[in-house]
């Protein structure tokens, strides 16, 4: 009786989640889509457990999210097909751990985008994790990174390129939104994350909002435009607190309808359609099945479509380990598996 209860109470979570009633219904040619673009992952993975952008940059922001990739597949540490290349990125990111709490190094291009992503893939892993040792450093890690972050953050509530120490306190949307998924993986997780912390990054957002159009501007030093891919990461980030139904949220939402699934497609102009559709399609799942089908539909063929012989994705300057992340990422969103992304 007590293992039909058990299945019983998994099977609902999953239908909650939201993932498995739609993955079935899935077209084959997507899941064989994703899976080609992650056993290309798997060749390009570093020994030591890394992977890199174009010029050696960004490793490890590649290799978290590289690693989430992986995860969305259903692997984790110890169980599933790429459960290795998982456990390898996991104790290289271990590994890069610093005393002050930084997941990455200083020296890294942009280091905090590596942090952030990494907070991310790491509190996923961590709700997963079945080896004690390792589950026991990841919350040491995690609990050190989110103390970081906190530090991190400029006076206004945003967080730069690097700490608000290193960066004479520049701020600007992109790094936040990075940020503040990371600590709401976190707490989801169970690491304990201060309220004050995610509070004023959230207002930062707020206060990157353009007043004309409802889009949120690059930062707040230097506004210019409206920009969908930020928008859209900042919808996501909403999201993610549990926040649909406020001003602000609507608002955002409005602005990405029109400038991302709009006519005028506002986000090829920045040149970060991958990044963009990396946020937007969480924000599409998680506003239900109708709305869900109908996006996927198309950003999926879309995506299929510009797939390399070998695998990989090749668009973008910042090289094919981030955009076939990414897109591996998409195509397998309604999986259901890690929690950040469920309904």
């Amino acid at each position: 009786m007590r293992q039909v209860l058990v299945i019983v109470i998994a099977t609902a979570l999953l239908v909650l989640g939201g993932g498995t009633v739609h993955a079935e219904k899935k077209d084959p040619k997507l899941k064989l889509a994703a899976q080609r673009g992650l056993d290309w992952l798997v060749g390009e993975q570093h020994r030591t457990g890394y992977w890199e952008a174009n010029q050696g940059q960004y490793r490890v922001a590649m290799t978290a999210l590289a690693g989430n990739a992986m995860l969305s597949e259903g692997s984790t540490t110890t169980r599933g097909k790429y459960a290795k290349p998982i456990a390898a990125a996991v104790d290289y990111l271990i590994d890069t751990s610093q005393p002050n709490g930084l997941i990455g190094y200083k020296h890294d291009y942009h280091y905090t985008y590596g942090h952030g992503f990494s907070m991310l893939f790491l509190s996923q892993v961590y709700g997963e994790e079945e080896n004690s040792q390792r589950r026991e450093k990841l919350k040491e890690v995690l609990t050190k990174a989110v103390q970081f972050c906190g530090e991190a953050q400029t006076p206004d509530g945003g967080w730069g390129y690097v700490s608000a120490k290193d960066g004479n306190n520049f701020d600007e949307g992109s790094t936040c939104v990075t940020q503040v998924q990371g600590l709401r993986a976190c707490r989801n997780a169970g690491i304990p994350v201060p309220k004050e912390v995610i509070d004023k990054a959230i207002d930062y957002i707020r206060k990157c909002m353009s007043k004309d159009d409802g889009g949120v501007q690059y930062s707040l030093r230097n506004a210019g435009g409206s920009r969908p891919p930020i928008t859209a990461a900042a919808v996501a980030c909403l999201f993610n607190s549990g926040d649909y139904e406020n001003d602000t949220a609507k608002r955002l939402l409005k602005y990405c309808e029109k400038n991302i699934e709009g006519s005028n497609q506002q986000a090829q102009m920045f040149g970060h359609w991958h990044y963009t559709h990396y946020y937007y399609s969480q924000v599409q799942y998680r506003l239900g099945e109708e709305k869900w089908s109908r996006y996927f539909a198309t950003v999926s063929k879309q995506i299929v479509a510009q797939q390399s012989a070998n695998g990989s994705w090749k668009e973008g300057h910042v090289g094919p380990v981030y955009v076939t992340a990414m897109n591996a990422t998409i195509l397998q969103l309604d999986n259901g598996y890690l929690p950040i992304y469920q309904r």
